[in-house]
């Protein structure tokens, strides 16, 4: 049994500033033998990097049918799955309504023609959309000779299920898709609908912790719907190997906290800040969202067409060219987030989904793809036109463009501490309790645009973040603020690199406040 400190000391050894990082990802194809699964199934884990989500498609090589399980909003990979192998999608399954993603259960219903729509009605969710299969405790989806066994596990929502795989022909499960209720190393958070909810959520996780899998064997894999860097868990950890549930057990501090009143305790202190697109997501999955029928096309247009558009003060102007290419050139005003999966979850906390965004695009970059990327969070509708030719056409054209500084940590290190200039730190509040810069001030990234004004605006803003990502976006927007902000490539990653010295607080504070100084 861990003490509430080694607790806590664990946690922090996790970090949780993964989730701000950009990365790569794409389909990760299960090996049968690794994972338990039948031989002659097909079985693969769709990565949505960015978002730390993993949904997975199932499918019978015998009866030629397959099922989906917490799809994504761009459903053509799953759909191209299924023509790969020449099965036909028969089910799609939520393991409970979303807060971090658009479910692409009704796009890919429709988009399959032949699936039908299968989601948990405990706990009384009020769906706006009819359901094909109304789900409680115990019951059974079948798809050729899949079976598919719900198991409700409130306390990450009220509703929240869990799927139990086993075959027809065979009694013994032989795989545990656990949705955000259990995760590697973590437990889904129960803070997500309203102060008023987290404590009969905290509890109800608690009981789930203790009852919702019982019986079932430690050698059983278990498929969560979030990997590490997800905000849907604190601490979310990678896996050595496959996720079985007899290593949580036995690993998942979590799952080892006895008492009721510790494990609330412990499990709200290490929740990470709230998305702020998050209670967006629940209405409009809740609601069911809207079927887009494919993803839309971005007009391109030419420099003039475009520097009319982005006179207008509704548009949101979003660079998505990297760090240094972005701070040696770019159209006044423009917010940065870079060229990545991750635009999703940065993309949803920072633009305004009511506001129409003109696109800029790195030279090698495709518009579907951040549509793509977009269309998770619900923004795709708002991208009306992009950039042809990029910036290099703009600045051909005789277009003004403005650029900043950039300082290297070793720079930073020689400048620092001074009043001369301010030194900003952008990551989570976490990130910060396990160890920052000396001198350095403190402000959630999110905050920024709500928070700005707090900062000396005579003096020049250097901002760090985790490798520098966050903090070219902080700068973007401290810059549309009227700030004179720079930007620090490699950021906290490279000033670790390069030796020097940390300063560390005397205790970490809860992980969800944001103020640090």
């Amino acid at each position: 049994m861990q003490t509430r400190r080694q607790f806590l000391e664990h946690l922090g050894g996790l970090g949780l500033g993964l989730v701000f990082l950009p990365s790569l990802g794409g389909i990760a194809i299960a090996e049968s033998a690794e994972k338990g699964v039948p031989h002659d199934f097909i079985f693969n884990t769709v990565e949505s990097a960015g978002l730390a989500h993993y949904s997975y498609f199932i499918g019978d090589k015998a009866s030629k049918t397959a099922v989906v399980i917490d799809p994504r909003r761009d459903v053509e990979v799953y759909l191209e799955l299924a023509r790969e192998h020449g099965l036909t999608i028969t089910h799609i399954l939520d393991t409970h309504i979303h807060a971090d993603f658009v479910s692409g259960a009704r796009e890919l219903a429709r988009s399959s023609g032949t699936a039908k729509i299968c989601a948990s009605v405990e706990g009384g969710p009020n769906y706006g959309f009819p359901l094909d299969v109304r789900l409680r405790h115990g019951d059974t989806v079948t798809s050729g000779r899949l079976v598919l066994e719900a198991l409700h596990t409130p306390g990450h929502t009220p509703e929240h299920m869990s799927y139990l795989a086993s075959t027809r022909e065979t009694n013994p499960p032989w795989a545990l898709f656990t949705g955000d209720f259990l995760f590697v190393g973590s437990i889904g958070r129960p803070d997500l609908m309203g102060v008023e909810n987290t404590d009969r959520l905290a509890n109800a996780l608690f009981e789930t912790v203790r009852t919702g899998y019982k019986g079932l064997p430690d050698e059983l894999a278990i498929f969560p719907a979030h990997g590490p860097g997800s905000p849907c868990g604190a601490g979310i950890q990678k896996s050595t190997g496959q996720p079985l549930l007899g290593r949580e057990r036995t690993t998942n501090p979590y799952l080892n906290l006895s008492r009721r009143t510790t494990f609330v305790e412990t499990l709200l202190f290490a929740q990470p800040p709230v998305p702020y697109y998050w209670p967006r997501m629940k209405v409009v999955n809740e609601r069911g969202p809207d079927i887009m029928g494919g993803l839309p096309k971005v007009k391109m247009t030419s420099p003039k067409e475009f520097a009319s558009f982005v006179q207008d003060r509704q548009v949101q102007l979003l660079d998505t060219r990297r760090m240094l290419d972005f701070a040696g050139g770019h159209i006044k005003g423009a917010i940065n987030i870079g060229y990545d999966p991750v635009i999703s979850l940065w993309s949803g906390w920072l633009l305004d989904p009511k506001r129409p965004i003109a696109l800029v695009l790195p030279e090698d970059g495709k518009s579907e793809d951040v549509v793509a990327w977009l269309a998770r969070v619900g923004l795709q509708e708002t991208v009306i036109m992009g950039l042809k030719g990029g910036i290099k056409n703009w600045i051909d054209s005789g277009f003004a463009y403005e650029n900043f500084d950039t300082m290297s940590v070793h720079e930073v290190r020689e400048t620092f501490p001074t009043d001369k200039m301010q030194l900003l730190d952008v990551r989570q509040p976490s990130e910060w309790d396990q160890g920052h810069i000396a001198g350095a001030g403190y402000m959630f990234l999110p905050e920024i645009p709500q928070r700005a004004k707090e900062l000396d605006s005579t003096k020049p803003v250097v901002v760090y973040c985790g490798n520098g990502y966050r903090a070219s976006i902080a700068a973007s927007l401290l810059r549309r603020a009227g700030l004179d902000a720079r930007s620090v490539p490699g950021s906290y990653t490279a000033w670790v690199a390069a030796g020097y010295p940390l300063e560390y607080p005397a205790q970490p504070r809860r992980a969800s406040d944001t103020r640090r100084s």
